[in-house]
């Protein structure tokens, strides 16, 4: 069969960019929730709901042995689920009000004992990602199903990024800043910080939720596995750990996500107590906080760069060109240590190069997720989507959780002191450190990852003809 041929099967087809908006407006929706868990929610438990660094980094910890047998049950159940509307999508709708209502719970600081705000964060933040994991692992599954062109899933996920990256720069940028104006408690300048976060996370919820039900109502589910063949959990995951092409790239997943949640986790020590301009900066009548400047526009730079994702992917494959631009973004955090605290262009500066290179790797670590799904359809010829999904989905849970936990015990352990006016030379020079060759040397190790991802160009484009052709016999 022919590549001709292969793109006239119903799976085989080019989006509409209406569906592939739609679709991106789902992963918007959640970064509105990811992002703020990222850089924001550490520094929330330990400055402003009051618990210890160490106590977060064990609550993150503990509850990735929760996800070990949420994730893989929620992949299972999603590729089992037959509905009219498909496997996936009803549960984008169907999870979409509960997960905005326990967002905002996770950010809600109730007057309890100390006690009772370890219980009330622990429990909150898990059904947090409960439900995160009901609704993002069939999420993330359809990008394996609108469509069968491997060119057009880069596309599709490209979209999807840009939407996501948008909401990240919302977040990033104006949080700090919606905090304070929500939390404004009159004339004496004063800022409820508690109350700020409660309601900027009302907020961002409510957006998501209705773009939730706009993903729900514009995409369709095209790729189908086909009904004679029947699994069970354990030959799902069998599969995917006999896979060493899976490994490869959830090892690499947890690595790059151990980069953000560590970095991540670490801006706001780093401008709080190493950069040493502290009030907001204004360019007309727009004033933000330095935080504010640097997440802005390093998010900026990381939106143009997915623009380069899918020609450089089309000419060096996906698994060259993610290798390539994490290599790179080592090195530019690396170089981050040795930027004087009083120099905000030369941090500026960097850090959109920064975002620029990464932007390049964004789409196409999800792009090779459903890659590894047709390979291991193409190898098998059983096909577990939302399976490989909740299996990588988990790996970059644990990269999350990893890279959080690392950064609450290693603040305990270099000195770091909640709140304080000035800390220890020991402390600023930690966070330098976990601002710049932590993360990096995460990267390195998911380059190294990534010699063993046995999907090139050539094999992208061999499974993709080849499954489209078996799929063309099934619909005849």
């Amino acid at each position: 069969m022919d590549s001709r041929r292969a793109e006239t099967t119903p799976s085989f087809v080019k989006l509409r960019s209406s569906e592939k908006i739609g679709y991106a407006l789902g992963d918007c929706a959640a970064n509105f929730v990811f992002q703020t868990q990222l850089i924001f929610l550490m520094s929330f438990y330990t400055d402003v709901f009051g618990i210890a660094a160490a106590s977060v980094g064990t609550i993150f910890f503990v509850s990735r042995i929760l996800d070990a047998f949420t994730d893989p049950i929620m992949g299972a159940i999603a590729d089992r689920t037959n509905t009219r509307w498909g496997k996936y999508r009803p549960w984008v709708l169907l999870t979409a009000v509960p997960f905005a209502v326990f967002f905002v719970l996770a950010y809600t600081t109730p007057d309890l004992s100390p006690a009772g705000k370890l219980v009330w964060a622990f429990v909150t933040y898990n059904l947090l990602m409960l439900l995160y994991t009901a609704n993002n692992i069939p999420y993330s599954a359809l990008t394996g199903v609108l469509t069968a062109d491997p060119d057009e899933r880069t596309s599709l996920v490209s979209w999807r990024f840009l939407l996501a990256m948008t909401a990240a720069f919302l977040v990033q940028t104006f949080t700090p800043d919606l905090v304070d104006w929500f939390g404004a408690t009159g004339d004496s300048g004063t800022v409820d910080e508690a109350r700020g976060y409660q309601l900027t996370m009302a907020l961002w919820a409510g957006i998501a939720v209705v773009f939730f039900v706009i993903t729900f109502l514009t995409t369709r589910e095209r790729v189908q596995p086909d009904p004679t063949i029947k699994s069970s959990l354990l030959q799902d995951l069998g599969d995917l750990f006999r896979n060493p092409t899976w490994i490869a790239l959830a090892i690499a997943t947890v690595l790059v996500f151990f980069y953000l949640s560590m970095r991540g986790s670490i801006t706001p020590y780093y401008f709080n107590y190493y950069v040493t301009q502290q009030d907001p900066i204004g360019i007309g009548a727009l004033r933000l906080q330095p935080m504010g400047w640097f997440n802005g526009l390093g998010l900026l730079a990381s939106m143009v760069g997915i623009l380069f994702a899918k020609p450089l992917s089309m000419k060096y494959g996906k698994r060259n060109t993610f290798a390539g631009a994490i290599l790179l973004t080592a090195v530019f955090t690396a170089a981050f240590y040795f930027v004087p605290g009083n120099s905000l262009p030369i941090i500026f500066g960097l850090q959109m190069i920064l975002q620029f290179v990464y932007g390049v790797s964004i789409p196409l670590l999800w792009a090779m997720m459903a890659d590894v799904a047709d390979f291991t359809e193409w190898k098998t010829g059983r096909r577990a989507t939302a399976m490989t999904f909740a299996a990588t989905v988990f790996a970059l849970k644990v990269g999350l959780t990893l890279g959080g936990g690392a950064s609450g015990w290693l603040l305990d352990s270099i000195g770091y002191v909640p709140k304080a006016a000035i800390q220890s030379t020991e402390a600023i020079e930690g966070i330098r450190a976990m601002m710049s060759f932590g993360p990096a040397l995460a990267f390195l190790a998911a380059v190294g990852a990534l010699g063993f991802y046995g999907i090139g160009r050539k094999e992208e484009l061999e499974m993709g003809i080849e499954l489209a052709e078996r799929r063309g016999h099934l619909a005849e």
